[in-house]
Formats: structure tokens, sequence, C-alpha cells
């Protein structure tokens, strides 16, 4: 009986030490939170490598390059700290469209609302990083700019949270549920639950205020075009109805069969003149979009026995204006390029940012997404608009900070439009 108990004891140690060999081992196979950051690093120094778009990496030493920020990588220990690193390095190549994206960034949902319904491998590869297979978060729909460490609101979407309650562009977060702002963290897991927003809304102390919002959950894909449709306003003025659509994102013909429906068909159709707002957001404009402003187009009637007779415009004969800023990029900036090319309208605003190559979106093992400029783009044969941009006919100035919901450039292409009006009757 004796000898049965030591048996006994000496394979439970025997079980013991082979636990704790298989955890020891287990843990030498499984990578660190270290290793998984310089595998990511790897994998988009690669991506990079083998994809952007000029073989001389814009004269920067691409091998270099990876030596330099490599012993940063080492140190990183998770995304959030490995991001910054890498879009270090990506800024080297001084192009657009060359971009490192983590779920911590509404950019990373937005951009994969993008290219998602367009590519079934890209699908593939986020699908186990997507709740419900979508580029979902939570937010309340706001743009921040940052300015001397303090954050302001750019840019509020139509339609959005933000839009129902008293936030305004130009308004300085203090912060969101007594923390810190964070565009993801401040609002996850808070789907139509009161959140407090402390801002100040003028350069004094004495102008803070609290707001409450219930934040929603907005979908990448389908985020945009409803903003676009909330945006649509006919503003009467001068006796003149003025048609108006914010276009925050133009990636995809969606946005363009929308805008052609509300003009020839829906709520634009009996206005007298129309403004096209392109500002912030992202590209994604063909060419092909500047045709419904040819006059030259063929109205088509058709009439039938027991109908009336209906006609179907495939073009906009009437003053338009396009009103952009610095943040309107990509295919935007080739709208704006035409339009003061063909003398189709004045263009109102600011200077556009002067990012015209052509990106795609690769997905990363650790579900993180890498934006790469794939293509230069020329115009007109030799018109190169990378990091030179589009100059407006009018240029508007509009400092953010503390802007208290004016919008300046708007009302200058209110301004514009009545006078192209008044031109033409």
């Amino acid at each position: 009986m004796q000898k049965l108990n030591r048996m006994h004891h000496i394979r439970l140690i025997f079980i013991a030490l082979m636990s704790a060999f298989i955890l020891l081992l287990s843990g030498a196979l499984l990578p660190t939170a270290g290793q998984t950051q310089i595998d990511t690093f790897e994998q988009v120094w690669e991506t990079v490598n083998d994809h952007f778009f000029d073989p001389n990496f814009n004269g920067v030493n691409w091998k270099d390059i990876r030596k330099k920020y490599k012993s940063q990588a080492k140190q990183a220990q998770s995304q959030s700290e490995l991001a910054p690193i890498i879009n270090q390095m990506l800024s080297e190549l001084q192009t657009s469209h060359t971009h490192f994206y983590i779920p911590d960034d509404p950019k990373y949902y937005q951009l994969a609302g993008v290219f998602l319904p367009r590519s079934s491998k890209l699908q593939q590869k986020l699908r186990p990083f997507l709740a419900d297979d979508k580029p979902q978060y939570s937010g309340i729909g706001i743009f921040t700019q940052q300015q001397n460490g303090n954050i302001f609101i750019s840019g509020i979407l139509d339609g959005s949270p933000a839009s129902n309650v008293d936030l305004r562009v130009g308004d300085r977060i203090l912060s969101v549920g007594g923390q810190p702002f964070h565009p993801i963290r401040s609002f996850a897991d808070q789907v139509d639950q009161p959140v407090k927003i402390l801002i100040q809304r003028t350069p004094t102390v004495d102008s803070q205020i609290e707001v409450t919002v219930k934040p929603k959950l907005f979908d990448g894909i389908t985020m945009f075009l409803d903003a676009m449709d909330a945006s649509i306003q006919v503003i009467e003025q001068a006796g003149q109805k003025i048609g108006y659509v914010h276009i925050w994102s133009y990636a995809g013909d969606q946005f363009q069969e929308k805008l052609e429906e509300e003009l020839f068909y829906g709520r634009l159709k009996n206005t007298d003149a129309f403004i096209l707002d392109v500002r912030d957001g992202w590209g994604g404009a063909s060419p092909e979009y500047l045709n419904i402003y040819n006059p030259r187009n063929i109205p088509l009637t058709g009439s039938s026995r027991n109908r009336p007779s209906s006609t179907w415009n495939s073009a906009w004969s009437k003053p338009v204006v396009l009103l952009v800023n610095e943040g309107s990029r990509s295919g935007k900036e080739i709208l704006a390029y035409g339009f003061r090319k063909h003398g189709i309208g004045p263009v109102v605003g600011a200077r556009t940012t002067g990012a015209v190559v052509a990106g795609t979106l690769f997905a990363m093992e650790d579900g993180s997404l890498l934006y790469v400029a794939v293509q230069d783009i020329y115009l007109d044969g030799d018109q190169r608009l990378e990091g030179v941009g589009v100059a407006p006919d009018i240029d508007v100035p509009f400092s953010v900070p503390y802007a208290q919901g004016t919008d300046p450039q708007k009302d200058r292409a209110i301004e514009a439009v009545l006078e192209v009006v008044g031109q033409s009757q």
C-alpha cells in the first residue's frame, strides 16, 4: 500500500513537471507581442517594396529605411505603439495614399468601407477582425484636427449624432466622459448611451459647455452615402433657389448616381443653381463625372399612349460652383482641375491637398491595413497634381479653431453662384 502511494506521488510530480514543460514550450513557440509587431513591420516593408509605384522609391533608399526603423519597431509592444513608427517610415516616401491604419482610428473602418465591396480577397483576410463582417465603429460623426496640442472639431457629418446636438465646427474638445478625447475609445460600447462631452466654444474659459450626445454604429460602407443624402439642401436667397450637396466621399459610382438622381429627378431638380461641396473626407471621383456639366449632352423625351411624356436629362446646364479645401483629395482634385480647365463654374475655397496618385489597400496578418500608392497620375499628359493641388478661383481662408460653426467658404460659394446666375440672366 505504501509502495502504491509512493508510485502515485511520483506520477503526480511527473505530470506536474511535464505540464510545466509543455507550458514553457508553448510559451516559447507562441509569438510575443513584440514579435507580432516586428512581423507586421516586416510585412509592411515588403508590401511597399513590392507594390510602391516608383521603383526608385521617390529617391529614398528603401533598404536603408528598413534598417533605420527596425530597431524602433522591435521595441513596440502593441499596434498602437507600432503604428506611429511605421507611419514615420512611410512618410520618408513623401507620397500620398501611403499610410498604415489600425482599428484605433476611424479611418481604418472608413477606408475598409471603400475597398471591401470591390475585393473578395480583402473581405476574406479581414473577416476574423470585423464584427458581423462589417467595418463598423461607434462614434458621433465628427472629424477633428489638432493644433498646438488642442483638439478641435473640423467637420461634422450630416445626419450624424453630432449634427443633432449643440456641437459646432471650431469647438475645442476638452474631455469625453471626464477622460481625454479619443476618436474610437471615447465612444466604444456606448451606442445609444448618453455621453457627456466638455467643449470650449471660444478662446475664453467661460465659454465651456457640456453637451450630451448618443453615439451610433457607423458602417464604413454606407456612412458617407447616408451623410450625402442628409446634406442636401435648397437654399432660397435673393429670389433664387440654390441646390447644395456635400459629397464627403466620392469613392464609388453610387455617389455620382445619387447626385444625378437628385439633380435631374429629385430634390434639386427645380433649383436655379447648384453648389457641389467636395471638402474633406475621401476622394475617388472619376474624370467622367464632369460629363454631366457638358451642355452639349442631348436630353431624351419619351411618350406613350397612356402616360404623359417624360424627359431624361443627362446634363446640368444651370450655374454650378465647386467648393474645395485643403481636405479635398485625390479624384476630387481632378474634378477641381476639370472645373477650372473647362470653365464649368467657379472653384471656391482653399487649395486642395495635392494627393493625386492611385492607391490600393492591403490587409496585414494582424488585421491592420496598409494603404499604398501603386500608380502615378498625370492629367493632360504632363500635369502632375501630387504635392501641388489645385488653387481655387476664389480663395477663402478659413481657420477652424473657435469658428463657432460659421462657414465662410460656403457663404462665399452662395455669393459666387448668385453672381453667375445674375450674369446668365
